[in-house]
C-alpha cells in the first residue's frame, strides 16, 4: 500500500496524471466536470435519469465542416434535444491548436452555424477528452439514463468529407439512440471514429 501511494505521489510530482480507466461499453461512463461557454459547470452525474450525447468537435476540421455545412449535425442535435437528450459538444483543442476557441468565440461559433447543443464544454487541457479517449472530430458517445456507456465511435459509416455521402449514410448515433430510448439492445455499440485528430 505504501509503495502504491509513493508511486502515485511520484507520478503527480512528475506532472503526469495517473491513468484513468478506459471507457467501456456496458460500464459506467467516465465521470467528469467541465465548464461551458457560458461559465456554467456541468457534471455527468447531474444528468442521471437523462440520456447524454457527447460530441467532440473542431470547427477547422473538414470532417466536422461536412456535417455542419450540410446541416446534418444541427438536425441531429435538434432531434435529440427535443426528445429530452442532453447534448454536450466538447472542444478539447489546446491553446494555439486548430479548433481552440475562447469563450466568446465558442458562443459566436454556435450561433453562426445554428448549432443546437445543450451546452458547449471547453476542455483546453484535454481532461475530458483523454478520459473518454476521444480520438477524432467528430467522435460520438451515448450515455444512457443510468450513466452507462452504450455507444462510442463514428457518427456514421461514411468516412469522407463529401457532403453528398450524408444522404446514403447509416447514422450510428441516431440508430443507437433509438435502441437506447426504447430499451432495446444497441446493434452496433462501437465503431472506428473518423475525422481529424483531437488537437490535444
Amino acid at each position: 500500500m505504501i509503495r502504491v501511494s509513493l508511486l502515485f505521489l511520484a507520478t503527480l510530482c512528475a506532472g503526469v496524471a495517473p491513468a484513468l480507466a478506459a471507457p467501456v461499453i456496458g460500464q459506467p461512463a467516465p465521470g467528469f466536470t467541465a465548464v461551458d461557454s457560458n461559465g456554467k459547470s456541468h457534471a455527468l452525474s447531474q444528468y442521471k435519469g437523462k440520456t447524454v450525447i457527447l460530441e467532440w468537435t473542431n470547427d477547422g476540421c473538414p470532417y466536422v465542416k461536412k456535417h455542419y455545412n450540410a446541416g446534418n449535425m444541427q438536425k441531429l442535435q435538434k432531434d435529440m434535444t427535443s426528445a429530452g437528450v442532453v447534448w454536450l459538444s466538447v472542444i478539447s483543442s489546446a491553446p494555439g491548436k486548430q479548433g481552440y476557441v475562447s469563450v466568446q468565440d465558442a458562443n459566436a461559433l454556435t450561433a453562426s452555424r445554428k448549432a443546437a447543443p445543450t451546452a458547449v464544454l471547453l476542455d483546453p487541457g484535454g481532461t475530458v477528452g483523454r478520459a473518454y479517449e476521444a480520438q477524432t472530430t467528430p467522435h460520438m458517445y451515448i450515455v444512457d439514463n443510468a450513466g452507462v456507456l452504450r455507444y462510442m465511435g463514428a457518427i456514421d459509416d461514411q468516412p469522407t468529407t463529401d457532403t453528398a455521402s450524408i444522404a446514403e449514410a447509416r447514422n450510428y448515433v441516431r440508430e443507437a439512440y433509438a435502441a437506447v430510448s426504447s430499451g432495446a439492445k444497441v446493434a452496433v455499440t462501437a465503431t472506428d471514429p473518423y475525422g481529424c485528430s483531437v488537437k490535444y
